[in-house]
């Protein structure tokens, strides 16, 4: 037992456990690290509580399933995605399962430092849900009708050109719509506008976009 916070890095490739754990300790943090998803699952009843660094694709059981099954035990370690193929919609799916973030292989330690800090921020604050849903909705109150629509696509995971043929406009004006998104929300990254996103409860299901007139 210690009192460094923990942190659990999964992933298959020794490599990358190597270097998390490095990075971590040399940081201040205490590390425990797991060849395999499986057997995280066999040991967690037991193991002490900390923020989770989990790989998307491994063999046997891959990390969205993971996640999964976590979720399903009612552990409530806050979890981290790391990708090394870039894909939103599998981070989409992650962040909708309750993943502080989303990080790409090979990972930035800054951003890496930051997303870590928020997990333990999370578990700190453990802040109520009703509050999280009022102050998502006041944020995204700046967005015009269409921004929430480009929002809301994004937030199904869908790419732009889905999202441009949804709305009968260009995908250069959804990129455009995304980067004032990103802009009114202060959002660095495209997992703080999510993050956003998710807590006013966007992203649910697959109902069709209302006809809005205009770009």
């Amino acid at each position: 037992m210690t009192d460094k916070p923990l942190v659990h890095v999964i992933d298959d490739e020794e490599s990358v456990r190597r270097g998390a754990k490095f990075f971590l300790t040399t940081t201040g943090y205490t590390v425990r690290t797991w060849s395999s998803g499986i057997a995280f699952l066999k040991e967690v009843r037991h193991a002490e509580p900390g923020c989770v660094l989990l790989d998307i694709r491994m063999p046997e059981m891959d990390g969205l399933e993971v996640q999964q099954r976590l979720n399903a035990r009612g552990v409530t370690m806050p979890v981290i995605v790391l990708t090394g193929h870039g894909d939103v919609s599998v981070a989409v799916k992650a962040m909708k399962a309750g993943a502080v973030d989303f990080l790409e292989k090979p990972f930035d330690t800054d951003a890496l430092q930051d997303a870590i800090d928020r997990a333990f921020a999370r578990i700190a604050a453990g802040k109520d849900h009703s509050a999280r849903v009022a102050e998502a909705g006041v944020v995204l109150g700046v967005l015009s009708c269409r921004e929430r629509e480009v929002l809301e696509g994004l937030a199904r995971g869908l790419p732009n050109k889905t999202i441009a043929f949804d709305l009968g406009i260009s995908s250069r004006t959804v990129e455009v719509h995304r980067a004032n998104i990103m802009a009114k929300l202060h959002a660095k990254s495209l997992s703080d506008a999510l993050r956003i996103a998710f807590a006013a409860g966007m992203g649910q299901g697959r109902a069709a976009f209302p006809a809005v007139s205009g770009q």
